[in-house]
């Protein structure tokens, strides 16, 4: 890894983003870049609009200049805190500011296209409104990006004790050989996890059998368990009962219309899970 985008913005997420970002700079000698992107919707909601009615076209316009402008000062004032708090953690590289007008996903891919990782809030500005969802920016982030995301949490906590949700997947791969190989998880004890109906036992536990000599042949400290009933809850359950502090995990691995109908483990887990989680695709 080389470089690492971190998406904020003006909520205490993304605070919490900037120090886990500190933290995986602490294992990995990278690049830090630093986005804001103000959201066009703000300028779209009724309150404005009832403006240009209410006012007239000229005070209107003169209006929509000053709520830019202040728009223009938070995205900086962010931005500074930010940078602020990820040398206050340790980092001592120049770190890279970009703030940018329109919408995070339609900047994705030239945003990442130099990153090796992406870190993002779970929520955003508007946490304290339907906590029982996600943001709906960092859902479309994580399904459109093609780099690891890290889902940061409300609030930073050292990490020392990480799962894999492991189901065998293409992703769920991807997931093992980051672990293996990358310095983040030298000095953290590894729980190694998979969740199986009783009809595809043994085949799970033959992949999960892979994936254990693997991380054990790189060294980790490791525990290794299979568990059973709805993938979901039987990893939320581990999770709290082991003081879990990150979750690793494939990401959204079905189709759209599935998911319509039956929903997403993985939707559910970053609900049910209150800690930090690394998604692969």
């Amino acid at each position: 890894m080389k470089r690492l985008l971190v998406c904020i913005d003006g909520s205490r997420y993304g605070i919490s983003c900037c120090r886990y970002a500190a933290w995986i700079s602490s294992k990995i000698d990278l690049e830090i870049e630093v986005v804001y992107v103000t959201d066009l919707r703000q300028f779209e909601v009724p309150f404005v609009a009832d403006l240009s009615g209410s006012l007239g076209i000229q005070p209107f316009q003169a209006v929509m200049g000053q709520l830019q402008e202040l728009e223009e000062k938070k995205a900086e004032a962010t931005l500074s805190q930010a940078a602020e708090t990820i040398k206050e953690a340790g980092y001592s590289k120049p770190i890279k500011r970009t703030h940018k007008t329109g919408f995070l996903v339609d900047s994705l891919k030239e945003l990442e296209a130099d990153a090796d990782m992406i870190v993002i809030g779970k929520r955003g500005e508007n946490a304290n409104f339907a906590t029982e969802h996600l943001g709906s920016t960092m859902e479309r982030v994580a399904r459109a990006s093609k780099k690891p995301c890290f889902v940061a949490s409300r609030e930073f906590k050292p990490v020392k004790r990480v799962l894999i949700s492991y189901d065998g997947a293409a992703s769920c791969q991807k997931a093992v050989e980051f672990v293996k190989n990358s310095p983040m998880f030298a000095d953290t004890q590894i729980y190694l996890v998979t969740v199986s109906p009783n009809e595809e036992e043994e085949e799970r536990l033959r992949k999960l059998k892979v994936a254990e000599d693997s991380l054990i042949e790189a060294g980790h400290q490791l525990t290794c368990q299979m568990l059973h009933g709805e993938t979901a809850p039987a990893v939320i359950d581990y999770v709290r009962q082991n003081d879990i502090d990150l979750l690793v995990m494939g990401a959204y691995g079905h189709n759209r219309i599935r998911q319509l109908i039956i929903g997403s483990s993985t939707t559910e887990m970053l609900v049910g899970c209150q800690l930090p989680t690394l998604l692969f695709r």
